[in-house]
């Protein structure tokens, strides 16, 4: 646990990925989260998590871009489009944007990460891998050696990216999914969970989850369980 907190930070966004970023960013890393921020509509509340929530529109009011730092804690809504604008938004009202990386992540030495990315724990990140920035990689993922995660997209958990791949921009990999060696995923593409990509996708391309039919025999009887 980080004992010096010496950056302030602000998240944006009051849903549940803003409260589990709350958690990882106070444990594990060296910023102390000071506020929540969302847009005017959507403003609920003006306390969440002991802290107060002030609208995003004002908030060079509230607090200063030359001493807080911001990380925009919204999940793949709008296809990855939401984080990206409020992200912008951000910077261009001068702030820093943070990024967290677990420190029971591992990275390779000469791994690549871009700004304002969330790494959780037992991600693997093998060598000459490039992460985009405002990338979401959610617990346990491999991202194999020499492949490239592009801007603004959300992998889920246990995601197989083999080596020499290509995540296209704003995309987003569902959980279970692999991708095999060498391969392209095209901009703005939706990769169901459990689906396995064998060959080069174009932009745009939508992998839907087949939900398997029930067995014509409940489990109870298949157990031959009688109570």
């Amino acid at each position: 646990m980080m004992t010096t907190k010496r950056r302030k930070l602000i998240l944006v966004g009051d849903s549940a990925f803003a409260e589990i970023a709350y958690e990882y960013f106070e444990v594990d890393s060296d910023y102390s989260v000071v506020a929540f921020s969302v847009e005017k509509p959507y403003l609920r509340t003006d306390h969440k998590c002991g802290l107060p929530v002030v609208p995003f529109e004002e908030l060079t009011d509230h607090f200063d871009p030359a001493t807080h730092e911001v990380y925009v804690a919204t999940v793949y809504t709008q296809l990855n489009r939401l984080r990206a604008r409020l992200s912008s938004a951000a910077k261009e009202k001068g702030y820093r944007l943070a990024s967290y990386i677990s420190s029971r992540a591992f990275v390779w030495r000469n791994a690549e990460i871009g700004e304002h990315c969330f790494i959780f724990e037992d991600n693997t990140i093998q060598p000459f891998v490039r992460i985009g920035k405002n990338v979401v990689l959610w617990s346990g993922n491999h991202i194999g050696h020499h492949s490239t995660v592009g801007d603004h997209c959300f992998v889920s958990s246990h995601v197989v990216i083999s080596g020499f791949c290509e995540i296209g921009e704003y995309s987003f990999l569902g959980v279970n999914s692999t991708v095999a060696n060498n391969i392209k995923i095209g901009r703005d593409n939706w990769i169901g969970p459990n689906t396995g990509i064998m060959k080069n996708t174009a932009p745009g391309a939508l992998y839907r989850t087949v939900q398997p039919e029930a067995y014509r025999l409940t489990a109870p009887e298949f157990f031959k369980i009688k109570e």
